[in-house]
């Protein structure tokens, strides 16, 4: 029986690249080198600074392994139970939505506009994340305001556990308040309290009618409760009626947008909020709105 070809890091790679871009495979780089970062116990630079490695036949078992579950469209954030944003690395499983680039965006775009208030300036800025699952905004923003005190809510115990153990990683639990709270629910404000500086959120906006036209590897494996609002606005309705009593004055409210949403969520603001402002994203699409609590 003739022995196993020994592989180094960088001729797996390249080899599994061109599969994974053969096979259809989103981001076919990005998923080679994580699950085989993965299975190393490597960040995905030490791949490259390591790449004459030989792989053991048990790690290259394992990196099959990892390739088969890719092949049948787990994401390659929960196979290998890491994901990046904003610079930062965090743990995701199927609990929580994988984070994605165009959340970045909102997040600067809330940053932009708490500095321009001026209130990210005082000793210990006040902000609240609804809806927070992995915590990669709430625990971004302790890690870039490190003045800041940080309510993260969401409705799911499981989403709550992942962001805790993401803020622990990350050496910020002690400033991150953590709430299960129903943004639906009249009691939401009195549940994560106040008041704040900012208040970001990136709620369920999919509306029902949409579900079905999303990605397959969507809807198998990220968390619906996430993602999906009966007509897409009954999240941003209930925030922006709570918002008023979270916000002191002058605090601002920003939230991700749904690409069709922006006219929708503007109506929703009522005459409680000024200086409207909507971003887009790297496509041109609106996908953050804020705005300040009068």
């Amino acid at each position: 029986m003739p022995e196993e070809k020994v592989w180094s890091v960088v001729e797996l790679l390249k080899t599994t690249i061109a599969f994974f871009a053969e096979k259809k495979i989103d981001e076919p780089r990005l998923s080679a080198e994580l699950l085989l970062g993965q299975v190393l116990g490597l960040q995905r630079l030490q791949l490259y600074l390591d790449h004459e490695r030989p792989l053991t036949l048990k790690e290259l078992e394992a990196f099959r392994a990892a390739c088969r579950e890719r092949l049948q469209g787990r994401p390659v954030q929960y196979i290998a139970g890491e994901a990046f944003f904003y610079g930062y690395q965090f743990y995701v499983d199927e609990r929580v939505l994988i984070p994605r680039p165009e959340t970045e965006l909102v997040l600067e775009h809330a940053m932009e506009r708490l500095a321009a208030s001026g209130l990210d300036s005082a000793d210990s800025p006040s902000i609240l994340d609804v809806g927070t699952g992995s915590g990669c905004i709430a625990i971004t923003l302790a890690l870039r305001l490190p003045g800041a005190r940080v309510t993260a809510a969401d409705v799911s115990a499981d989403a709550l556990d992942v962001a805790r153990r993401n803020a622990d990683a990350h050496g910020v639990s002690e400033r991150i308040r953590f709430v299960e709270a129903d943004a639906l629910s009249a009691s939401f404000a009195d549940a994560v309290g106040g008041p704040f500086d900012l208040l970001v959120s990136n709620p369920p906006y999919i509306p029902e009618a949409e579900w079905a036209t999303l990605q397959e590897e969507v809807r198998q494996y990220e968390p619906r409760l996430a993602l999906v609002a009966p007509s897409g606005f009954e999240y941003y309705q209930s925030i922006a009626v709570a918002a008023p009593s979270l916000l002191r004055k002058g605090g601002v409210l920003c939230f991700e947008l749904h690409a069709d949403g922006a006219a929708e969520v503007r109506n929703l603001l009522g005459s409680s909020f000024a200086d409207v402002q909507v971003m887009q994203d790297y496509n041109k699409l609106d996908r953050g709105l804020s705005c300040i609590a009068q």
